[in-house]
């Protein structure tokens, strides 16, 4: 795994290409570039070696996930919301073949030179152009044929329209006062309405539903809706307080993320692991790429364990010492001690970093997708720090053309 430069002379009309043709909406956070002007390539060897770690630990959330659907009292260590673990038993009609399931796992690589995956984001990862656009932009600006790269966006538009009639109409649930949510929801609904498909873009509150079937209720789009693909949290729905939330557990319209997505996307997902595997269950490969992870209370008085937020996301609350402010780190202690249910502690893995052809170093988070089991490309993100937060900036992910393609 290497770092390749954008040409310096190329780098601004690479960037401008991402933001005016590649959904790339958001290419600063607060005074940061969050456009990297480097490429990460793996090699053949390292992409074979992501692939089948991916799809086992994949298989092992799909069946656990599964599993706890239906002993959901194995699922009280959770410690998910309320108002969500009361409608967990509306998904009592979930048949995992009718859905789309999207997963995303964050993999690093350590000083030990072995991979570690830090969590998985089960219930609605993003970086969908990221991953899809951005690395034939940064093939073009390198100018190197021996790249190539996984077309994240046409494996998850694909396994969409096999569970959708032609011409079906798809409702993108988002959070529509964020333009970069809207980006990830515009750049994956775009590709579909070329296929023919009619595209709702609304927030969670314009559906509703009856007969366990989805509605749309905005104003010019009423209608039924053959697939429902969600990038708002579940956890923040109950927040939001959409008169019809909870039509989301039961309904049989096809949907991407299903609520059963919320057993594996809290940080807490681990602490079960011991009462899954007494039930027969096996996380071997979970088990061997996630750290440690105990509750905040057996973390007392240990050294080398950080604490991570249950629901956190974008890398938030997450108390890396040498990556927080004094008075962050201090306000994070100071929430898990007040709240340590809504807290894990994972013990510390060393990021290795990568040192870029200039000398700079960069810590790396290589998210890896899947789709209905299957590994379907990366979306990666670098940073000076090793949390890797809203502060760090996307990079495209390209892998080496073997010999072998070549002749």
């Amino acid at each position: 795994m290497k770092l390749v430069k954008i040409p310096d002379d190329k780098y601004q009309e690479y960037r401008l290409n991402l933001m005016f043709d590649c959904y790339k909406w958001d290419p600063q956070f607060l005074d940061n570039n969050t456009v990297a002007k480097y490429a990460l390539v793996l090699t053949e060897k390292e992409h074979e070696e992501l692939v089948k770690i991916t799809e086992s630990i994949d298989k092992e959330t799909i069946e656990a996930e599964n599993y706890l659907n239906n002993n959901l009292k194995l699922a009280k260590p959770l410690a998910l919301p309320t108002k969500i673990y009361g409608e967990l038993k509306r998904m009592n009609n979930y048949e995992s073949d009718k859905h789309v399931r999207l997963m995303r796992y964050d993999f690093h690589p350590t000083m030990d030179e072995k991979w570690c995956v830090s969590e998985v984001n089960s219930d609605v990862p993003g970086g969908f152009a990221e991953s899809s656009l951005m690395p034939n932009e940064a093939i073009k600006a390198i100018g190197i044929e021996d790249y190539t790269f996984i077309n994240f966006g046409d494996i998850l538009a694909k396994a969409i329209k096999e569970k959708i009639k032609e011409n079906g109409t798809i409702f993108f649930v988002h959070c529509t006062c964020y333009s970069d949510d809207r980006q990830v929801m515009q750049y994956l609904g775009d590709k579909l309405k070329k296929d023919g498909y009619k595209i709702i873009y609304g927030a969670a509150d314009h559906i509703r539903f009856e007969n366990k079937k989805a509605y749309s209720i905005l104003s010019g789009n009423e209608c039924e809706i053959d697939a429902i693909f969600r990038f708002t949290p579940l956890e923040w729905l109950k927040d939001m307080k959409p008169k019809f939330w909870d039509g989301y557990f039961d309904t049989t319209t096809v949907s991407c993320n299903h609520p059963i997505a919320i057993f594996a996307q809290t940080k807490r997902f681990p602490l079960i692991w011991s009462s899954l595997e007494k039930e027969g269950l096996s996380l071997e490969n979970w088990k061997k790429y996630l750290p440690e992870t105990i509750e905040v209370s057996k973390a007392k008085g240990k050294e080398g364990y950080i604490y991570k937020p249950a629901c956190g996301r974008v890398g938030e609350k997450i108390s890396i010492k040498e990556a927080c402010s004094k008075e962050e780190y201090k306000e994070i202690l100071k929430d898990v001690k007040k709240h340590p249910k809504e807290y894990l502690a994972q013990k510390k893995f060393i990021s290795k970093p990568l040192i870029s052809d200039d000398g700079k170093e960069y810590h790396v988070c290589l998210g890896s997708y899947t789709v209905n089991g299957k590994q379907s490309g990366y979306y990666a993100r670098i940073s000076h720090l090793p949390r890797i937060d809203s502060n760090a900036a996307d990079i495209p992910v390209l892998i080496e053309r073997s010999k072998k393609d070549e002749n």
